[in-house]
């Protein structure tokens, strides 16, 4: 049996002014009473789950505009590979140049029994916010099984 699969897309944009390497990139911090009084390691790629055969891509496209609210970018998708989570949930993630603003964002929301155990349902959104962050404090901010993505992203920009 194989485990879960997420796709997601890593939007990046090159701030202006700034040396060649230079890049920031647009986190979500996840959303949901677990995640709500955390920072550091409680942000993520915008992603979401598929199931074969469902394209990956396809997914990554699909997740972007459930978890923003927004058309997912028009760039060319730079294949950043897969990387599996401490849950072991296979991530596969694509880098897209592109910019937005994180006030435009609409995010999707989710069910759950809150609190636990209580019986009673309610919705949180899928992100609570987004940001745009250098590579430094994206590292800490993201989810560990997700930095290697910043590694590949900055190799492929030359930094």
């Amino acid at each position: 049996m194989t485990g879960k699969r997420s796709a997601g897309i890593l939007l990046f944009r090159r701030p202006a002014g700034g040396p060649d390497t230079a890049f920031e990139v647009l986190l979500a911090h996840m959303g949901g009473p677990f995640w709500a009084r955390r920072d550091e390691g409680a942000w993520t790629v915008p992603k979401g789950e598929y199931e074969p055969p469902e394209d990956p891509w396809a997914a990554a496209r699909r997740e972007f505009q459930e978890e923003l609210g927004l058309s997912p970018p028009g760039g060319e998708p730079w294949p950043l590979g897969s990387a599996r989570q401490s849950g072991g949930k296979t991530v596969t993630v694509w880098a897209v140049a592109g910019d937005l603003d994180p006030g435009t964002v609409v995010p999707g929301t989710f069910t759950m029994e809150w609190p636990r155990g209580s019986g009673r349902t309610r919705e949180f959104p899928e992100v609570d916010r987004v940001a745009w962050c250098a590579p430094g404090p994206a590292r800490a901010r993201l989810v560990a099984g997700q930095r290697v993505f910043l590694d590949r992203l900055a190799e492929r920009l030359g930094g």
